[in-house]
């Protein structure tokens, strides 16, 4: 019954990230005409990785608009408010719940192969990555070079505008950057098999900019420490998918909050809360 139960609820969190993936790649007449999408939903942003150039996207991209007004030499008030409202509201949680490339590794990780733990400085690498790729060199070269290395990119746009091509002419243009973002799609599938959701722990921008905000969010985690058996469980560490121990400190920046250690903790010891969590209060209106 247990496993049933545990069964039910894993799906239910997939749901929602299927639900993400169709509504944000939801423009089915794509898959007849090839054409990519420019309507009036193109003008706004998803708060996640979204291929402006994918055949299917009906939004655009906030890292793409961010380079975009970084390209103009224009500060991007839009973009800044949006983030800045979707952290303050939920932190990260947008990446366990909507993020399409989110649920591709977290299947990628569903292969039974050796897996690896990531050392804890390489969580760094993607705040390098938002100040000087998607920053520093867009703002001077006046192009968007994260999305031309994109390995969400090139899978939601890339491949499917060569494969679906009929005219020979983006064929024509394919050449050494493209190989190369097939390069770094590959290195981070493999990686991504290895390793617990690895680009979004070591590559992402989004996340880095989401996870300034997981401190001070209106969503929280919190832990009934006397509840809970560490160190001798560590449940939740097992089966989070940031490979993170929830015990030491449940918002840390690294967490999705896609709540699996809420819902299968053995202990019911870890819970949500829309304030930051006051354990007395919280004890007082469970009893």
């Amino acid at each position: 019954m247990k496993k049933k139960q545990k069964k039910q609820r894993i799906a239910r969190h997939r749901l929602g990230q299927i639900i993400a993936t169709i509504i944000t790649l939801g423009h089915a007449p794509a898959l007849w005409t090839g054409n990519i999408y420019q309507g009036p939903l193109k003008a706004a942003c998803v708060p996640i990785l979204n291929c402006w150039g994918c055949p299917l996207s009906l939004f655009s991209c906030p890292i793409g608009s961010l380079q975009h007004f970084f390209n103009l030499h224009l500060f991007p008030f839009y973009i800044v408010g949006f983030f800045g409202a979707v952290g303050m509201l939920v932190g990260r949680m947008v990446c366990g719940w909507l993020c399409p490339f989110g649920l591709f590794q977290d299947l990628l990780q569903k292969i039974k192969t050796i897996k690896l733990k990531l050392p804890s400085w390489m969580t760094y690498i993607k705040y390098a990555v938002l100040i000087i790729v998607v920053g520093f060199i867009a703002w001077f070269t006046m192009e968007p070079w994260f999305c031309k290395v994109c390995p969400a990119g090139i899978i939601e746009a890339g491949i499917p505008l060569v494969l679906t091509d009929r005219t020979g002419d983006i064929r024509a243009l394919v050449g050494w950057l493209f190989w190369v973002k097939i390069g770094i799609l590959v290195f981070v599938v493999v990686f991504s098999i290895l390793i617990k959701r690895f680009f979004c722990r070591v590559l992402c921008p989004i996340g880095a900019i989401y996870s300034v905000f997981n401190r001070f969010s209106l969503v929280h985690l919190y832990v009934e420490k006397e509840k809970c058996r560490q160190p001798s469980c560590g449940y939740c560490a097992t089966i989070c998918p940031m490979d993170l121990n929830v015990y030491e400190n449940p918002n840390q920046k690294e967490c999705i909050r896609c709540l699996e250690c809420v819902k299968n903790c053995p202990s019911v010891a870890i819970g949500l809360t829309f304030q930051k969590p006051d354990l007395a209060l919280l004890r007082a209106e469970k009893n």
